[in-house]
């Protein structure tokens, strides 16, 4: 009975002395509880990221100007690098999340850009991808089946030799060209956008008479 007892009291010294041992780096739970811990804090971090929207022009810069050197912009354009401004301007994607996109337009128009896409931003208007033209070696016909809208461009009117489009002076701009595709008599483009030349059908992206990205373009006096 006596051998018991003492084994007992062996035992309970055991565990006394091993619930009051100090931590001595080797808790492997430890690393489990930080690793959840900085997951949460990594969690609330992005939860709490905001999107920085960006309505802003400015003169062509030296890099800027060397993206569009002998692409978008070549010796003979109407229009000097210093007639054209650089715009960043903030949208809504087709994934219905924001965006940064830029611009070259004529420094004439700049500050009506930035107030028409601060309201198709406000509006939500959906546009696919606003890049420089300049990322397609500034061939019209990739940039608008890649459904991206852009501005600056020097270019004739495609099939109209010797006649300069708008784009050419900073002037005009394609939004969505698959939505919504120029079309003359029988000729579509590009071609992608054959589908949408039924304007009955509205379609995300698509510009009908009297909608936010219409009034916005219109009221500023754009056709």
């Amino acid at each position: 009975m006596k051998k018991k007892l003492i084994v007992c009291i062996l035992l309970a010294c055991v565990f006394i002395f091993a619930m009051c041992k100090p931590d001595n780096g080797d808790n492997t739970l430890g690393p489990i509880i930080n690793q959840q811990q900085k997951q949460a804090e990594s969690n609330e971090s992005a939860s709490q990221e905001v999107f920085l929207q960006s309505f802003e022009y400015y003169p062509i810069d030296k890099i800027v100007e060397s993206r569009m050197m002998g692409v978008s912009w070549k010796y003979g354009s109407p229009v000097d690098v210093e007639d054209l401004s650089y715009v960043k301007v903030s949208y809504w994607g087709f994934d219905e999340k924001p965006h940064i996109g830029e611009l070259i337009v004529n420094k004439m128009v700049a500050k009506d850009i930035i107030e028409i896409f601060e309201v198709l931003y406000e509006a939500r208007f959906p546009i696919d991808k606003i890049k420089l033209i300049d990322e397609y070696n500034a061939e019209d016909l990739k940039s608008m089946a890649d459904n991206n809208t852009s501005a600056f461009c020097f270019r004739e009117i495609e099939g109209k030799p010797g006649q300069l489009s708008k784009h050419s002076y900073g002037a005009a701009i394609d939004i969505n060209p698959i939505q919504n595709p120029y079309v003359y008599k029988d000729k579509i483009s590009p071609i992608e956008g054959k589908e949408y030349v039924d304007r009955s059908k509205v379609s995300k992206g698509m510009i009908v008479k009297g909608d936010a990205c219409y009034q916005a373009f219109t009221s500023r006096g754009w056709t």
